[in-house]
């Protein structure tokens, strides 16, 4: 057998080059949702159900009236009548009135007529009466419908691995099985010395690592395994499999065999049964890198050492399955300072590293040594021409591992217009829905990137005067579009508009968001029309004080009889199956920090924002318009509300 020498190596550069040229394809497959984790969501997950589906109480006590509560002390309680009793997992038969209670469990459905819970702790019971000892307000103790996950709501977005908390939101909303990425990688290792782990290691033999190490870091990446076993070095063992291999997978990875002793035949078989592309890297460490094709399947005979093995596997073989799959290729890098001096190797170098409060310490034992990699934090790249290192340097740190910050982080009011613009933009977007006065907060702040507000102000207009009154001056307001706002009914609704809300059962909205303002505006033009007083006409309206935190609580309150009407978006209702009269179009906006606007990705945003594409892919009731797409600066905004 020739010996192999190592005469001219690749580049890494152009090792990457040739890596991004192999044509891989995944396919996609259908899996039970036990068996989904670590896959990679090959389709986006629609929301089919609200999550909750119903009101219901976070504590254990006594579902009330909150006004009937109001005069409760310790040393003088409120005395309520005992009407019944709610059990988690049934639907209430009881209904509350006045001056009665119905007793309630941890998660059980708020029976009619209740808008609180009494905290078990705060009662007294006495016969068939219970005792508060303690005032609550509106919705105390109680989680509303589709205050987590509301129907139509994009949950999970395609090309997401997902882990343990994705997995517990496919359950949440009721999903079985799952459309993943398949991506299928065979793992071989070789050598005479290798022993299973578990057998008796005798002298001169070792563990096989190798297929345990990359098992585990092709399952990082989204990828699924097919494992071979340890095969011995004997080359007609090594062809038989290597052919079964190839057939039988997407990807095959080898280990061992690759270097330039007379026992080392992977690139000979390679050579002869496919295309070899390359034999050895100019990297440090794991030169001895084989990477070939045999019968359109791509094979990498990566070093037999451990922790060659798997650095090569993450600086070339990972960002392939997971460009492959769809993740992101690229790792997250940090700026950290060295603990120590550092002499290089000569030869373009990734050097192991662990992070403390930002020093980085190198924890290179050897590429023989497999704790080098499992005490790593990231590595730092050493170019050819550098010598040294010295103590203290500045270096970058690419950190091993999954992690990695979202290049928009967005806070604000969620809408479902946003997330159509979200899955245009070619970006990542972390998505944290605090409503529009919190998103305020955080621009303000320097906390978030953007934030999507819809607040009315007295005078009837939108967003401008709040850019003012929260102190905005880092950012800029971005018109966005139109959300159709109207009275959300069933569909058998007698109901014909907003004055007939006084004699209906009403589900408000929480104070401070846009459509309770709207809502209050409109109840002031009919105290006008009427002749009585704004509070006067609210006190009159059952369930004015019974507050909604999100827009599908009020189509669940609503659909479940627990309402007659509410007010909130088109799609809200439409989502339910509910009827929808419209009263008012609303204007949805952005509010961007200065410095992302005039960025880059502040002008693809626009270029989005006002693209046709985004506009057909709104949902019903929402709508651009032609002031979609313009800024204004905070120094106008100063001179409007001046005026």
């Amino acid at each position: 057998m020739d010996r192999k020498e190592f005469r001219e190596l690749t580049s890494s550069q152009d090792a990457r080059h040739i890596i991004s040229q192999i044509p891989l394809l995944p396919d996609i497959i259908e899996l039970n949702l036990a068996r989904a984790s670590g896959r990679v969501l090959a389709r986006d997950i629609i929301a089919s159900v609200d999550v909750p589906g119903f009101d219901r109480a976070s504590m254990d006590g006594f579902a009330v009236r909150a006004k009937d509560t109001y005069p409760a002390r310790e040393d003088k309680p409120v005395k309520l009548t005992l009407a019944g009793k709610v059990e988690t997992g049934y639907i209430p038969e009881v209904t509350v009135s006045k001056d009665t209670a119905v007793e309630i469990s941890t998660g059980a459905m708020m029976p009619k007529g209740a808008d609180a819970v009494v905290m078990v702790e705060y009662t007294r019971q006495e016969g068939g009466n219970i005792d508060i000892l303690r005032p609550v307000s509106v919705n105390e103790n109680v989680i509303h419908a589709g205050s987590d996950i509301m129907v139509g709501e994009r949950v999970l977005e395609a090309g997401i691995r997902l882990t343990s908390r994705e997995i517990g939101v496919l359950a949440a909303v009721g999903v079985e099985q799952v459309s993943v990425k398949d991506l299928v990688v065979g793992i071989i290792s070789t050598g005479s010395e290798l022993v299973e782990p578990g057998a008796e290691l005798t002298t001169g033999r070792v563990y096989d690592i190798n297929s345990y190490t990359l098992d585990a870091a092709v399952r990082e990446c989204g990828g699924s395994v097919k494992h071979y076993g340890i095969v011995k070095d004997h080359r007609p063992d090594m062809e038989k499999v290597l052919a079964r291999a190839v057939n039988e997978c997407d990807l095959v990875l080898t280990s061992g065999s690759t270097s330039a002793g007379v026992g080392d035949v992977m690139y000979h078989i390679i050579a002869e049964q496919g295309e070899l592309l390359l034999h050895g890297i100019d990297i440090k460490p794991g030169k001895p890198v084989i990477i070939g094709i045999i019968n359109d399947t791509p094979v990498f005979g990566l070093p037999g050492y451990p922790t060659s093995a798997l650095t090569i596997f993450n600086e070339f073989t990972a960002p392939l399955i997971r460009s492959t799959l769809g993740l992101p290729g690229s790792r997250s890098k940090v700026t950290a300072h060295l603990a120590v001096d550092f002499h290089s190797a000569g030869r373009r170098q990734l050097l192991p590293v662990g992070l403390v409060r930002g020093i980085a310490y190198p924890v290179d034992k050897g590429s023989g040594a497999i704790t080098t990699l499992s005490r790593a934090d990231g590595f730092i790249e050493i170019e050819p021409q550098v010598e040294m290192l010295g103590a203290g340097e500045e270096v970058e740190v690419t950190m091993i591992g999954d992690v990695k910050a979202p290049d928009i982080l967005f806070i604000g009011s969620h809408c479902l217009g946003f997330e159509a613009l979200m899955r245009l933009l070619p970006f990542s977007v972390r998505l944290i829905n605090t409503g529009s006065t919190g998103g305020l907060v955080a621009v303000r702040d320097g906390i978030a990137d953007m934030a999507g507000v819809h607040l009315l102000d007295d005078a009837g207009e939108y967003n401008i005067s709040f850019m003012k009154s929260f102190g905005l001056e880092n950012a800029v307001l971005v018109k966005g579009y139109l959300r159709e706002q109207g009275l959300i009914i069933r569909p058998d609704s007698l109901l014909r508009g907003f004055e007939d809300i006084p004699a209906a059962r009403f589900i408000n909205r929480t104070q401070g968001s846009g459509t309770r303002v709207l809502t209050d505006m409109k109840l002031h033009e009919l105290a006008i029309v009427q002749e009585v007083g704004f509070e006067e006409l609210c006190a009159s309206i059952e369930g004015y004080d019974t507050q909604a935190r999100t827009h599908s609580a009020v189509a669940a309150a609503v659909k479940l009889d627990r309402a007659d009407v509410g007010i909130g978006i088109r799609s809200a209702a439409q989502l339910n199956g509910l009827k929808f009269i419209h009263l008012a179009d609303e204007e949805y906006d952005f509010v961007v920090k200065k410095e992302f606007i005039e960025s880059e990705m502040g002008n693809i945003f626009l270029d989005i924002l006002q693209s046709k594409e985004f506009s057909s892919n709104l949902p019903d009731g929402i709508k651009t318009y032609e002031r979609t797409g313009e800024i204004i600066t905070s120094s106008c905004i100063n001179e409007q509300v001046k005026s």
